[in-house]
């Protein structure tokens, strides 16, 4: 930043300034994610069809990989046969098939042995890792017809977890096991170019506009207590074009779409449990104490939103810690919670693609849209916390940067979204299509609330470049993230608070 200037002076009379007008900003939403809603959402489906009809939708895809890349592939004189199903492999046959992966962790959680053992768990026991030391960890692949018992180095070489759909190739051993020798996955989908959406439906585009910027934030985490208050006020500022000195407010007046992804409320799970809870159980319900509920971060939440909401336009992403349903896909933050923000929203809450997306615009987690004519796809972070869970990657408790963004690139290339739903993550269970799926590559992708912020730009198969985005906790960086709108370059802007104590070093 640069310093301020004539700070301190006296206002002069004749003394004109310069009108600032933000930037317009090119928002076209999709709507991937909704539910059903009213009597046509209900849970009595079963979660098993959501594995049939991903590999239903990805087999072909991976099928025709495969079948380039392998179609000559010969050992010893024996050509490699496509299999139809896994149950057809044929032990010391050469062949391909194509399945879902199923892991069998050790310390992954099993509803039926809960049950079965007749406990009843009022709270979720967290894991930092389904991994264990002592047991071995066992790959299969399944499909509609059954199981196969993967084996072989090529599984180590692989980011695999539950839910991926993969062509394998090998032979299946004496002990039927299958033996793996290569491994193919669909890669990336096809991308879509700048503004074809916007093209398509006749939207103006303004070319002519100064390059903008796109503001990401995750984790604001607002508590309602009175420490929060300074670095809010710091963001608010900045975003606002209110501090600083003129080259500072013209670059502030260039952003312009502000993208809160997920966690804007504190936890309220208690950390202790005292006596005084286990002597009422009654109040407690799925491990939440309706009586402990605290109204204030909601409304400082409002209040922030409100005090920007009139110079720029906010998308927010629900987030676990937020008041939205658990399972993913989380649907957006009801409106009623912002009595002063929702002035700012669409008026229609049962369908917002009749009208166009306000300036408050709540959306779910995952989410996906077009801003300033790229593919913007993101989600606030459990399902690269719960693919962590799976892998030993980036150190201790999966929190190295770089395994984050290794699993952002997989996700892509598995082109699924929450490969771990449902087995391990909380989702709806869909029965006409997976909606995690990923039909469309995006140009960005990030994923909110991660230890670190961190970035890179991977390429696919047919040109597609996209900008992965680790997006760091607010409450605990202070750091928001801005994307330039014509290069997708990433810079980050740190808000800190000068404590003599830490200078000291007392």
């Amino acid at each position: 930043m640069a310093p301020v200037k004539n700070l301190l002076r006296s206002w002069q009379e004749d003394e004109k300034f310069e009108e600032r007008r933000r930037v317009s900003s090119g928002y076209n939403p999709l709507y991937s994610y909704r539910t059903a809603r009213g009597q046509a959402k209900h849970y009595l489906q079963q979660f098993a069809d959501m594995y049939f009809l991903r590999l239903a939708k990805l087999k072909p895809v991976v099928e025709k990989v495969a079948a380039a890349d392998w179609k000559d592939y010969e050992i010893a004189g024996e050509k490699a046969q496509r299999v139809e199903r896994v149950l057809d492999v044929r032990q010391g046959q050469l062949c391909w098939v194509v399945g879902t992966i199923y892991m069998d962790l050790p310390l992954k959680p099993n509803i039926l042995e809960d049950i079965s053992k007749e406990q009843w768990l009022t709270g979720l026991k967290l894991q930092h890792t389904y991994l264990s030391q002592d047991r071995e960890t066992q790959v299969m692949l399944e499909d509609e017809s059954g199981r196969l018992r993967l084996t072989g180095p090529m599984l180590n070489n692989n980011l695999l977890v539950t839910g991926v759909i993969v062509a394998v190739i090998g032979t299946e051993n004496a002990n039927g096991d299958f033996e793996v020798l290569d491994i193919h996955i669909a890669d990336l989908p096809r991308q879509p170019k700048r503004w074809e959406r916007d093209e398509e439906e006749g939207t103006k585009m303004d070319v002519d506009e100064p390059a903008k910027k796109i503001a990401l934030v995750s984790g604001l985490e607002m508590s309602g207590t009175d420490g929060d208050a300074l670095h809010f006020s710091l963001l608010s500022e900045f975003l606002l074009g209110e501090a600083l000195d003129e080259e500072d407010r013209q670059a502030a007046s260039r952003i312009s779409r502000l993208i809160i992804a997920g966690n804007s409320i504190a936890s309220e799970l208690a950390e202790d449990t005292s006596s005084d809870d286990d002597e009422k159980p009654g109040h407690r319900k799925y491990g939440y104490d309706a009586a402990a509920y605290n109204p204030v971060p909601t409304a400082q939440l409002d209040r922030f939103l409100a005090e920007l909401l009139p110079s720029i336009p906010i998308t927010i992403m629900a987030g676990e810690q937020d008041p939205a349903n658990a399972s993913l896909p989380q649907q957006p933050i009801h409106p009623a919670l912002f009595p002063v923000a929702r002035a700012y929203s669409t008026a229609n809450i049962a369908d917002p693609e009749e009208e166009e997306p306000g300036w408050l615009d709540s959306v779910t987690n995952p989410w996906d849209g077009d801003v300033e004519g790229w593919r913007f796809m993101g989600n606030s972070g459990q399902p690269v916390d719960d693919i962590l869970k799976y892998i030993d990657l980036g150190g201790p408790d999966g929190t190295g940067t770089d395994g984050r963004l290794e699993v952002l690139a997989s996700m892509l290339r598995w082109r699924c979204g929450a490969p771990t739903a449902p087995d391990t993550l909380w989702c709806y269970p869909f029965q006409d299509r997976d909606q995690f799926v990923i039909d469309e590559c995006p140009h960005v992708l990030f994923v909110g609330n991660q230890p670190k912020f961190d970035t890179t730009v991977i390429h696919g198969p047919d040109g597609q470049q996209v900008r992965l985005i680790t997006l760091p906790r607010f409450r605990k960086t202070g750091e928001l993230v801005l994307v330039d709108s014509e290069t997708l370059e990433v810079e980050v802007v740190k808000f800190d608070i000068y404590d003599p104590d830490q200078t000291n070093g007392s």
